[in-house]
């Protein structure tokens, strides 16, 4: 995983998605806000996990 510029991209686009999914909590019906918080919290997640995987990879 030597592409740092996809999990920039994808961790920019992850944390936009939570930033959204936050400022328009009160406009989304509640079943869609549970399953898309759901996928957000997932996402969020991964995209930490490959800033660690990919900082531990270049001896940081």
């Amino acid at each position: 995983m030597n592409d740092t510029g996809s999990i920039v991209l994808f961790t920019i686009l992850t944390f936009s998605l939570a930033l959204i999914m936050i400022m328009k909590k009160d406009t989304i019906p509640p079943q869609l806000r549970r399953v898309l918080a759901l996928i957000t919290i997932v996402l969020v997640s991964c995209s930490f996990f490959m800033i660690v995987f990919s900082l531990l990879g270049t001896g940081l």
